[in-house]
């Protein structure tokens, strides 16, 4: 009798056991193992640049096994991003990636970390976030673009117009190479700076905004972009006006950027590395919450500058040498992406504790 109530007892924990188990309540073995899900939120859902930053994101969570949620709004609207990620955290995600276009986001996005989710910024810097961030060194960046249109409108002797475009004047990174730009530009007292003028972001706008710049400056020396679509517009403007003198020059290494260096529409791309802006936050999310490393404070790690015309290309971190050609095939291919970022995938970005510098150096 007793062995037989013995047995009823352990028949019936057993019983409880599976069903607290299946109810939800999860064993410390299971917790271990629970797969995590990281929301990556853009400020612009459609837009070529921003797709490649998208992929690597994918391929950082294929590689770490974990699900990603991307998500964003159709164009800069920093209420509704911010919106998107409350959205997420309240879904119960483990992290989240944004870019962080308006400083209305600051607070909600800290008291989003404040409640235990980490968030990792890239692309677009929201100065007083209490994360890190992910993005090129942006006035530097500016600097650069800058020196290389002076360098091909004469250098300090050149005179003439250069008509400069914002897509989205107040943006802090765009601010920034803003100013780099105009910094080297006013190297030269004969250059007269037309702008910054707002381009717009959308392709269509922005294409329209170039002409009517160009239309009304048909003598300027050169034409500079700050924004993704801008290579690719003042290309087509240019091959529309039958242009052959007027310097294009802007960022971001798209398919369409790529083509307006080809044709020679254009002259100078600067990329930002849209790979590591992708793949690095999600690195550094599944790292830190799997390691349990605090990253609740500004921080800056740089994604490097790429520089890119019809007959150079020079990419950062001592990846191995590339051809315009090479560098086309690329821009489609996102299997041939990942594996020329291979080497900077197992370095830097494992590395990036140690690649973690001030926020201070993102302005530098």
């Amino acid at each position: 009798m007793m062995k037989s109530r013995k047995a009823r007892v352990g028949a019936l924990a057993l019983a409880a056991t599976m069903a607290i188990t299946a109810g939800g309540v999860t064993s410390p073995a299971q917790a271990k193992e629970k797969k995590l899900t990281i929301g990556f939120v853009v400020h612009v859902v459609g837009n070529p640049f921003i797709q490649q930053i998208i992929d690597a994101a994918k391929m950082a969570a294929k590689d770490l096994g974990v699900t990603i949620k991307v998500t964003g709004p159709a164009g800069a609207e920093g209420d509704a991003q911010l919106t998107a990620v409350q959205n997420l955290a309240a879904a119960g995600v483990d992290g989240i990636a944004t870019s962080v276009p308006s400083a209305s986001m600051v607070n909600g996005l800290n008291a989003v970390i404040k409640s235990g989710i980490p968030i990792v910024q890239f692309n677009g810097l929201g100065e007083g976030v209490n994360a890190p961030y992910v993005g090129e060194k942006s006035t530097q960046s500016g600097r650069i673009l800058g020196k290389m249109v002076l360098d091909k409108i004469g250098g300090t002797a050149a005179k003439g117009k250069v008509i400069v475009g914002n897509c989205f004047p107040g943006f802090p990174v765009l601010e920034n190479r803003q100013a780099g730009v105009l910094e080297s530009l006013k190297k030269a007292a004969g250059v007269e700076i037309v702008g910054p003028s707002d381009v717009k972001v959308d392709a269509a706008a922005n294409f329209a905004a170039w002409q009517g710049l160009l239309a009304a400056n048909p003598e300027a020396l050169a034409m500079v972009g700050l924004c993704a679509p801008d290579v690719e517009s003042i290309g087509k403007v240019n091959k529309a006006a039958n242009n052959t003198k007027t310097i294009g020059a802007g960022y971001d290494l798209t398919a369409g950027n790529l083509e307006a260096l080809a044709n020679g529409s254009a002259h100078i791309s600067l990329g930002q590395t849209p790979f590591i802006q992708g793949y690095l936050p999600v690195y550094i999310l599944v790292d830190s919450i799997k390691k349990k490393i605090k990253i609740n404070k500004p921080g800056f790690i740089d994604a490097g500058t790429e520089v890119v015309t019809a007959t150079s290309v020079t990419e950062p971190f001592k990846l191995p040498k590339l051809t315009f050609k090479d560098l086309q095939a690329m821009a489609t291919s996102k299997t041939k992406t990942r594996k020329y970022y291979d080497p900077v995938v197992k370095g830097y970005i494992k590395d990036w504790k140690k690649n973690l510098k001030p926020v201070s150096a993102e302005s530098a």
